[in-house]
């Protein structure tokens, strides 16, 4: 079945990483400062989230009423690697039972203040479930998001929200497009140069989300992981411990078709000239390194993109934490990686091969 190579694929990749509850509600945030009723009257699916354990489920749980949401969908595949880590909704739940949960899904539609304390929190949502089993069922299948079960919700839905398996990332990404939903989802730097994905970006499907790119993403993870990642890595680079507590840390960030500020803000420039005399990365040329290979200029950095330069550019893939739309187009990609080499080809200067580059001119 589809949820074997699902669980093989997050022990071998460690794809067990959960988010936490303070990214979810800080990029939240960013959209509704953007339009304060972009989930408006949306179904919102979490096909990734054991209803359980999840941040996500808990933020929009939490947050029903105030987004205006019309319904929250959450499921989880068999078994929940971090019970209790999060969030648990039932205190009768024997720890076996946790460990060994059955495939299920959770459907709300509204969330009351049952217990009538004036705040909707976690225990109406108990309530709500305990007073209404048709909430909470169990799935035929294996609870995998490629199941035809899952895939008939993600029909249904009008947004996509979730941490996926970051090693099926592609064919994840794939699910949510061909469907062309809305989506905010978590995955590593390293998937934009992917075939799958970057020509979403230059189609402006595709858009890194309101956190940068340069801050850290932690997550929590099983104890299993904070034992393998105490002994086998390296502290800032594999995880950091951040008040006694040990979290994951990925080279992940957000990806989205929703709109927010920050994508529309264009970069300040300085020209050609100020750029060769002030920049750290270029400073002392005589004039901007030129491909072998393609009739664009190198742009080593985002910052050194010069502004009065009307021809093609070469700029790294952290450029698309800043683009702004309005202000380049993207032309296409040079790849020097071995894990999806395609499109223009390596970009090489003066027989050097450099690392991806992202080329774009600017728009009049």
């Amino acid at each position: 079945m589809a949820n074997t190579n699902l669980s093989n694929a997050r022990i071998a990749k460690n794809d067990e990483f959960y988010t936490q509850f303070y990214d979810i509600e800080k990029e939240i945030n960013a959209y509704l400062d953007y339009d304060p009723n972009v989930f408006a009257g949306k179904t919102i699916l979490c096909p990734c989230d054991d209803p359980f354990e999840s941040n996500f489920f808990k933020f929009f749980a939490l947050c029903f009423q105030e987004l205006k949401l019309k319904k929250l969908i959450a499921t989880c595949y068999k078994g929940s690697p971090i019970s209790n880590k999060q969030l648990s909704l039932f205190d009768d739940e024997s720890a076996e039972n946790k460990t060994s949960r059955n495939p299920h899904k959770i459907e709300i539609t509204e969330i009351p203040d049952l217990n009538n304390d004036g705040v909707v929190n976690l225990y109406d949502v108990k309530l709500l479930l305990a007073s209404d089993r048709n909430h909470l069922t169990r799935l035929e299948d294996d609870g995998d998001f490629r199941s035809e079960e899952v895939t008939k919700l993600r029909d249904e839905a009008d947004m996509i929200v979730t941490n996926p398996p970051f090693s099926l990332f592609r064919e994840f990404l794939t699910w949510i497009t061909e469907a062309n939903k809305e989506f905010l989802i978590i995955g590593n730097k390293n998937c934009i140069t992917y075939k799958e994905v970057f020509p979403l970006f230059k189609d402006n499907k595709l858009w890194i989300g309101a956190m940068p790119m340069g801050k850290d993403l932690l997550f929590e993870v099983p104890d299993k992981y904070e034992k393998k990642m105490l002994l086998e890595g390296k502290e800032g680079s594999n995880y950091k411990i951040v008040d006694g507590k040990i979290f994951g840390r990925s080279a992940s960030v957000w990806f989205t078709n929703l709109e927010h500020d920050r994508r529309h803000r264009p970069m300040p420039l300085m020209s050609m000239k100020d750029n060769l005399k002030f920049n750290k990365k270029i400073r002392g040329k005589e004039s901007y390194d030129k491909y072998d290979n393609y009739d664009a200029i190198e742009v080593p950095a985002t910052d050194a993109i010069p502004s009065d330069y009307e021809g093609v550019m070469g700029v790294p893939i952290s450029f698309l934490d800043r683009y702004c739309p309005e202000q380049f187009e993207i032309l296409g990609e040079m790849v020097s990686t071995t894990i999806d080499a395609y499109n223009f080809g390596y970009p090489y200067v003066n027989g050097e091969k450099k690392y991806a580059r992202i080329l774009i001119k600017h728009k009049k």
